[in-house]
């Protein structure tokens, strides 16, 4: 039995030089009656997590991170919210640093769920594991419930009735943004927001005034930095913040956030594709949800959304930065956002592939509750989540469709993820509705460097004097050829993260130019962990891939290759397909030094949609051509 309840009840910035010191800017003053309150509310207990409540019957929907921004009421309440929950003490339940310690550091017990024997040494977190996307799904709602919370009590501070209400209303309905790295960003913008990552301060209108503070989602300042907490190993125990490609191991590091944003725009085209053969092309959820390598695999089904969420982690966290190191990874504020969006591709899976579920599989890793060869299926608990006063936790089944918890997209609004095929359901129709809605934004979003969408472009506009030539050279019969590069390793390989990059050409000399080369074709990355005490980290054996239709299609536009088939582009590949390996900590390795790495090209007809609400079709599996590595 649960002993305790828990009921869950706009800035201008520019990126901001490296080279300054970090001034250090207070969390939102409400004033000494809330900050007495909050401190007699401080939580110790076990926790039940709920459901958000609808408002008027609809359910809200978790909105793009630049689309919450224009809404001027959520924004103001969203950051004020970050920052209580970030200036709550750290030994609160349920503040900014027990909550994000759940997923790795400290490695201390939440809610009384006790680890098991040997696992003491790592976090909840499920990596590796067919349990990978469903137990962030709880994780996230966790963190969305204690900010929904704390909004509430925000939106009725405003000593005026009229502000007041116009708060509460906006409250009502708030549900955490989420930020979708792999779609083109606003004209005039950055893929990294600038609300992310422009200024270290914010200034704020809120219930007590207009104030100057600390950006809640630019860093997380410990209170206090406890070195024991990130195992006495430099330089996370002497960072007193968290720092995105940090500019130094010491303790005036500051984040380089022009280096992330950096590496993401190099890395866009390649996110795009991924996502799209992802969503287009992997019907089966195993396959689709972890990176675990499976011996028998298919050529074209060595990614997942595990892997893709892998690059996300590395390129924010640069050289040793925290979101690059499972264990540290979700202190930043950057974590919820990336795994929001994350959760979206997932649900937007679920409505494609609504018969595809979990099947029985080992865990390859182990978890704070979990051994490494422990069998998992739907059922197993998402621990330490608890969905039930008498002790039952949320497990996979019950969390399979987001509404349960209070939330959606737009993308899949309006329809339940029960996993019920649409031609045997009493809502067939609408499901059917949903699916043609996601299609089109899969193509809209992420398809729009693929031959797919560019033939259903010429097809729309045949008489373009520009794209007649560029895609009959691509497209012939209603096909066209895709490549990729399938690769797995040991993610313990290095005994830390580190970026598989792949070049076209050539591989600049200066490795610190790698993540942005102008012959980056696109990069494998490896988030991993340091080697924890007692906790076997080996044989962790992990697959991804790269893709290279994007990169090829340049050089057919630019008529350095005359298509993109395989007479063509084998021998080509094979002369100018290069691979440089480096350490999250910036250390250039010799790809053929390690046993595990094998790196593999292969290729695939691929047939063309008729309609912007159709995708791709992957025919006759994936053809072999060679190995790079």
């Amino acid at each position: 039995m649960v002993s305790a309840v828990w009921t869950l009840l706009p800035a201008a910035f520019t990126f901001a030089s490296a080279v300054l010191a970090q001034e250090q800017y207070p969390g939102y003053d409400f004033g000494p009656d809330v900050h007495m309150r909050l401190k007699r509310q401080e939580t110790k207990g076990p926790w039940i997590l709920g459901s958000l409540a609808s408002v008027d019957g609809e359910l809200p929907l978790r909105k793009e991170i630049r689309d919450l921004e224009n809404n001027r009421d959520q924004w103001t309440l969203y950051l004020l919210g970050l920052s209580m929950m970030q200036f709550t003490n750290q030994t609160d339940n349920i503040s900014w640093y027990k909550i994000t310690g759940i997923h790795g550091v400290p490695f201390e017990t939440w809610a009384d769920v006790e680890p098991v024997e040997g696992s003491e040494q790592t976090g909840y977190c499920t990596h590796i594991s067919v349990l990978f996307p469903t137990w962030h799904r709880p994780y996230v709602s966790l963190y969305e419930n204690i900010l929904y919370s704390k909004i509430q009590d925000i939106a009725s501070l405003w000593p005026n009735q009229e502000d007041r209400t116009r708060y509460q209303k906006a409250a009502a309905n708030w549900r955490i943004p989420y930020w979708d790295w792999a779609a083109d960003p606003p004209v005039g913008e950055s893929v990294l927001p600038k609300s992310i990552g422009g200024n270290a301060f914010i200034d704020v209108s809120g219930p007590n005034g207009d104030q100057r503070i600390a950006n809640p989602l630019y860093s997380y300042e410990f209170k206090p930095l406890d070195a024991p907490d990130f195992l006495n190993t430099a330089p996370w125990d002497v960072w007193p913040r968290t720092v995105r490609a940090p500019t130094t191991n010491d303790s005036s590091a500051q984040s380089n956030n022009t280096w992330v944003e950096s590496a993401l725009k190099a890395e866009l085209g390649s996110l795009q594709q991924r996502v799209y053969n992802l969503l287009s092309n992997y019907p089966n959820y195993t396959e689709f949800s972890n990176e675990g390598w499976i011996p028998d695999q298919s050529n074209k089904s060595y990614d997942s959304i595990e892997s893709v969420h892998d690059v996300i982690h590395n390129i924010a966290g640069g050289v040793e930065g925290h979101m690059a190191y499972i264990p540290f990874s979700a202190f930043d504020p950057i974590f919820f956002l990336h795994h929001a969006n994350v959760d979206r591709l997932f649900a937007m899976w679920q409505a494609l592939y609504p018969s595809s579920w979990i099947t029985p599989s080992k865990a390859i890793s182990a978890s704070y509750t979990t051994k490494a060869g422990d069998i998992q299926d739907s059922k197993t608990a998402l621990t330490p989540f608890y969905e039930k006063e008498d002790g039952t936790f949320w497990d996979s089944d019950s969390v399979r469709d987001p509404k349960v918890l209070g939330y959606s997209y737009q993308e899949v609004a309006g329809v339940s993820l029960t996993g019920k095929d649409p031609s045997n359901h009493p809502n067939g129709n609408n499901m059917r509705k949903v699916q043609s809605r996601v299609r089109k934004a899969i193509n809209k979003l992420y398809g729009q460097s693929s031959p797919s969408t560019l033939a259903l472009k010429w097809k729309s506009h045949p008489k373009s004097a520009v794209d007649i030539p560029f895609a009959k050279s691509l497209v012939s019969d209603g096909t066209y050829r895709e490549w990729i590069a399938n690769v797995r390793v040991d993610k313990q390989a290095l005994g830390g993260p580190f970026f598989i990059h792949l070049f076209l050409d050539s591989v600049p000399e200066d490795s610190t130019d790698w993540s942005f080369a102008d012959t980056l074709v696109g990069t494998m990355s490896v988030f991993a962990s340091l080697p924890m005490a007692g906790v076997e980290m080996h044989n962790h054996h992990i697959s991804g891939t790269v893709p290279l239709t994007t990169a090829l299609t340049k050089k057919v536009l630019a008529e350095k290759l005359a298509g993109l088939e395989a007479e063509e582009i084998e021998p080509y590949l094979r002369g100018h397909l290069k691979v440089g390996i480096r350490t999250s900590g910036g250390k250039v390795i010799d790809a053929y030094k390690v046993p595990s790495l094998h790196i593999h090209v292969a290729s695939s007809a691929v047939r063309v949609p008729e309609a912007e609400d159709e995708l791709p079709v992957w025919e006759n599996g994936a053809e072999s051509h060679f190995d790079l590595v």
